[in-house]
């Protein structure tokens, strides 16, 4: 599903910023899309974290294997030595088992989200172990398909901004977040498209 925000987000964008408006023709064909449901993209987020791709890939692809559903009662109905078999480590088994519980007992309101704010949603999502704020912000831009999230913290971005705008040197946090400010309010659609300019292949999360 591509945003319905997208075409005027683009449009917007590429009045404003010269950079923004070669990317925006030079990304055309493609755009920003939510995959999955969020119980299973954010369990997929935290197996991948801090593996190669590649790898991610490989320890999921055993893990959906192992469970015939991917839910919140399916992982805590699951023995954990069943997920380690997976490859996943000790820790991970721990933070998918806290997502679970989280989801299960209700203190993920995904019903709510729509009233929501984008910090609301991060300090939910945060009180899970093992998703930071990181982890919540991709959640925003790539499942909910949030408009304005600018993932300070995240290298790829930091490394495009340096490319673009700042002559090859790394903005401080405070420059990232000044250039943020031009893109508002679609801030997670600049994001990407900066993201596209490092790599030809649509971002996925």
């Amino acid at each position: 599903m591509i945003p319905t925000y997208w075409q005027q987000a683009s449009a917007e964008l590429a009045a404003n910023d010269s950079v923004m408006a070669g990317f925006v023709e030079q990304f055309s064909d493609s755009a920003l899309a939510s995959r999955g449901d969020p119980f299973v993209t954010l369990a997929r987020s935290i197996v991948g974290q801090q593996i190669s791709v590649k790898a991610a890939d490989s320890v999921w692809a055993r893990f959906s294997a192992a469970l015939p559903l991917i839910t919140p009662a399916e992982i805590l109905a699951t023995a954990p030595e069943i997920l380690r078999s997976c490859g996943l480590s000790v820790r991970k088994v721990e933070y998918i088992g806290d997502l679970a519980r989280h989801f299960n007992a209700g203190d993920i309101h995904v019903d709510r989200w729509q009233s929501m704010t984008d910090v609301e949603i991060i300090t939910e999502l945060t009180a899970v172990r093992g998703i930071g704020v990181w982890t919540a912000e991709m959640f925003l831009i790539f499942n909910q398909l949030r408009a304005d999230v600018f993932p300070l913290d995240d290298i790829g971005l930091q490394k495009a901004v340096a490319v673009h705008y700042c002559e090859g040197e790394r903005p401080s946090r405070q420059l990232l977040a000044e250039y943020g400010a031009r893109w508002q309010p679609w801030r997670s659609v600049a994001t990407w498209y900066l993201w596209r300019s490092l790599d030809p292949v649509p971002v996925a999360y």
